[in-house]
């Protein structure tokens, strides 16, 4: 038998460590459980202010497989319920869905139930949206449709909302997402409700799970569709700040 010379064995050996580093490395998690909790001056949804342009606490928790499906729950305190004549205080979303890609294009589609528990209104606020997303680089585009009524408009079953945003990388832990949204409130009487919004946020990633947020948003919704009853409009132009904890 040939002697290996030395420089031949220390090579091997250091392959076979490699490879035994290699197969030791962890595998990728079959999924994840997340969970968040934060705080806004105000709660706006799609423009309009949710919470009569007072602070709001929010929270959350996220299941997403390595598949792609993904399911979770999330609220925030609310005062248009009661504002409305309704009882509820609080807005609870549970939604779920798949996400892909194909090529350069990432998708996303899904479902998301709006739960406003006991709100006797004449209508129920209680919603349900179908949603598809696609992601081309750092620009999504989102269409939701309601399957029945939305959030308490009468024979508004099948409005639609499409926005489109861009997220940019500023460096340093800084993201800049202006976006721009239209809602259609369907129905022969709710023409007034529909109406256009527009937002620029910037978000900055503190560390350990904290991230802040500071957005300028603005609507086209016509004076008198969406009022407080002082008869503050709640589609008017305004900065919301925010911080989350995720763990």
């Amino acid at each position: 038998m040939k002697k290996i010379s030395t420089s031949l064995m220390l090579a091997m050996s250091l392959a076979m460590a490699g490879n035994a580093f290699a197969q030791a490395a962890p595998a990728e998690p079959a999924s994840t459980l997340s969970f968040n909790a934060g705080a806004v001056n105000e709660y706006r949804y799609r423009g309009i202010s949710q919470s009569r342009f007072d602070p709001a606490v929010q929270g959350g928790a996220d299941y997403a497989d390595k598949s792609g499906a993904y399911v979770g729950i999330w609220g925030s305190s609310i005062k248009w319920i009661k504002d409305s004549g309704g009882k509820s205080n609080t807005e609870v979303d549970i939604y779920g869905g798949y996400k892909f890609a194909v090529g350069d294009y990432a998708y996303d589609v899904g479902f998301l139930r709006y739960e406003y528990s006991g709100n006797a209104l004449p209508v129920s606020a209680n919603t349900t949206e179908l949603y598809g997303a696609v992601t081309l680089g750092l620009v999504t585009l989102k269409y939701s449709q309601s399957t029945g009524n939305l959030f308490g408009f009468a024979k508004s079953k099948g409005s639609t909302y499409i926005d489109l945003t861009a997220t940019y990388d500023l460096g340093g832990g800084y993201t800049f997402a202006p976006h721009i949204g239209y809602q259609q409130v369907k129905g022969a009487d709710n023409k007034a409700f529909s109406y256009a919004d527009t937002s620029f946020t910037l978000g900055k990633d503190l560390g350990d799970g904290l991230t802040a947020s500071a957005a300028l948003i603005s609507t086209n919704a016509k004076t008198g569709s969406y009022i407080s009853p002082a008869g503050k409009q709640l589609g008017k132009a305004g900065m919301v700040v925010g911080i989350k904890y995720t763990f």
